[in-house]
């Protein structure tokens, strides 16, 4: 049996529909699986077992992950989200679950400049010690992340963030969702650390010239000292204060660090990922 811990969030509903797509049954936690069926076509509905479960509760997420032989563990990022991934991992060590796909983050480093990305790499050695087979997915920024920002473009055709003329690599989280189920489908694959990005990547400005073009009226990036940056998303847009944190940490580690896009999800899925232009089309009318 496979596990989609997080089935209800954006990599792990992407994977629960590329395994079920394959016609692979699997297992689906989620605290609330009755809505989470409700968002299913009837054909993924007969291949998804939906069982409530949630990570702040070991028995039952214990109970939840007997029978299951590969995990994929995915969760929102958060202030416990670390307490609540290794108690998943020791868990599913316990249940003798044989291999996990865990998704992580660029950066996982023991000293990395993103508070939660060292989260991550904690995370990542607790799982590399604990017996089961790893597979460690780290994306870059996820392209529907991008459809916060269509209030500000809607109404006042305005990008704001800390990056200057740094590029970021955007990806498609259905693409994260098919390497996954390419990772637990294929024994060869799995064991492996895997970058995973869009084709190419994108600058705010570029981003903006490509809205423009799409939409048809002028779109504009302001870029904002990081600080600045941080208080007018807990200001305006309502962000928790470690979460605004991120974005900027986030935003800064693409100054630090240029970005490239790889291979990887290519080499895995044996097709391109989704472009960046095809994903702002299909949610054009959400930035009108």
């Amino acid at each position: 049996m496979i596990t989609i811990m997080g089935a209800s969030g954006a990599t792990g509903g992407a994977t629960l529909r590329s395994l079920t797509a394959l016609g692979i049954p699997v297992r689906a936690l989620s605290r609330d699986p009755a809505r989470l069926l409700a968002g299913l076509d009837e054909r993924t509905r007969l291949l998804v077992e939906a069982v409530a479960a949630d990570a702040a509760d070991p028995n039952v997420l214990r109970a939840a992950l007997r029978g299951t032989r590969q995990l994929f563990l995915t969760m929102e990022n958060g202030p416990r989200q670390v307490e609540y991934e290794l108690r998943t991992i020791d868990l599913a060590a316990l249940e003798g679950v044989e291999h996990i796909v865990k998704v992580s983050a660029p950066a996982a480093e023991p000293h990395s400049p993103v508070v939660i990305s060292r989260g991550h790499h904690h995370v990542e050695e607790r799982l590399r010690a604990s017996g089961v087979t790893a597979t460690v997915l780290r994306p870059y920024a996820f392209m529907q992340k991008l459809l916060l920002l269509s209030p500000g473009i809607a109404a006042a055709g305005l990008i704001q963030g800390s990056m200057g003329n740094a590029r970021c690599n955007y990806v498609d989280c259905r693409d994260i969702g098919d390497v996954a189920a390419a990772v637990l489908t294929r024994p060869a694959a799995a064991g492996g650390t895997y970058a995973l990005t869009g084709g190419q990547a994108y600058s705010y400005q570029e981003l903006t010239e490509l809205l423009t073009t799409l939409l048809g009226r002028p779109v504009h990036y302001v870029d904002l000292p990081p600080e600045a940056m941080r208080a007018h998303l807990v200001a305006r847009a309502g962000m928790p204060e470690w979460l605004a944190a991120h974005v900027v940490e986030i935003q800064q580690l693409a100054v630090a660090r240029p970005e490239a896009p790889d291979d990887t999800a290519t080499r895995l899925t044996g097709r391109p990922p989704r472009t960046l232009e095809a994903f702002l089309r299909e949610h054009l009318d959400s930035f009108r």
